[in-house]
């Protein structure tokens, strides 16, 4: 199933299940109704059965899904944990050693956006803003001292995340949360999938586009540490509990690295997208 946070006229975020171009408000199937992802995975299998029982009655009205916009697919997750270094080749490109254990910083919730949003910052405090496509894994189940090869059973679903980075704060600081955690600069979306729409997460093509160039073209595939791995080790220290969105780190090609440097720039038009979970726009503009 396919899932979206959606903002009608009225400007109130509701869930709906999204199928082809049609959009399904929860709130047509279930009464009373999970309001968010958050609240529709914390309710476990139970939820998600219902759900389905409810889509094959049919009578449900659908919307064109052009009639709202997006905003986040994830709204208030118990914590966004982003994996750094995660890809050789952006670890090479950035002069940065990847680690034997993930580099693993948080991401403040004032971050997250939406698909087709405009993110915007100030000139004074950055104009050396970067892109970063990225799978986001979404905990369903519970997860502590978990295996490997028990880590994908906990996975609820995925999305797709553009970790936006401000590269020069990123290098004059200790820690890289701030850099990363502007207003906006979290996009995600535009949907959730459950993980039965992924067989195998490292088996996925992950791309960015800028201004109509292609700048990322990869494999989820080519990561350091799977997606199994990642849970397994983080599992050991924390409970990743439901609703935890992880954003498992992004390939080579980042703006930074290229000669010339490319940055967004305002009025940038950035597109990441991950085959089979979707394409994330986000809009930019500079101010001041």
């Amino acid at each position: 199933m396919r899932f979206a946070h959606l903002r009608g006229s009225d400007d109130g975020i509701q869930l709906a299940v999204v199928e082809d171009s049609s959009a399904i408000l929860v709130s047509d199937l279930l009464s009373p109704a999970p309001g968010t992802l958050q609240e529709l995975i914390e309710g476990g299998d139970d939820a998600l059965d219902a759900l389905r029982s409810a889509l094959v009655d049919g009578t449900a009205p659908r919307h064109p899904l052009d009639g709202f916009a997006f905003a986040s697919a994830v709204l208030n997750p118990p914590v966004i944990l982003a994996v750094g270094l995660n890809y050789s080749a952006h670890s090479s490109e950035l002069g940065l050693k990847t680690d034997t254990a993930p580099t693993v910083f948080t991401l403040w919730p004032n971050s997250l956006s939406g698909h087709d949003q405009i993110t915007g910052w100030p000139r004074s405090l950055s104009e050396s803003i970067d892109y970063e496509a990225e799978l986001g894994v979404l905990i369903g189940q519970s997860a502590k001292d978990v295996s490997a090869d028990d880590a994908l059973a906990h996975v609820w679903g995925y999305t797709v995340v553009n970790d936006i980075t401000a590269r020069d704060i990123q290098f004059a600081e200790a820690q890289w949360s701030r850099c990363k955690s502007f207003d906006g600069f979290t996009p995600t979306g535009p949907f959730a999938v459950t993980a039965d729409e992924v067989p195998d997460p490292q088996d996925l093509h992950i791309w960015t586009v800028i201004d109509g160039h292609t700048v990322q073209d990869a494999s989820t595939g080519q990561m350091v540490r799977s997606v199994a791995t990642l849970i397994a080790h983080l599992s050991q220290s924390i409970t990743l509990q439901p609703g935890t969105l992880i954003s498992t780190g992004s390939p080579g090609g980042a703006g930074y690295s290229r000669n010339p440097q490319i940055f967004l720039r305002d009025h940038s038009t950035v597109t990441v997208g991950i085959d089979g979970i979707g394409e994330l726009t986000t809009h930019c503009r500079i101010y001041g």
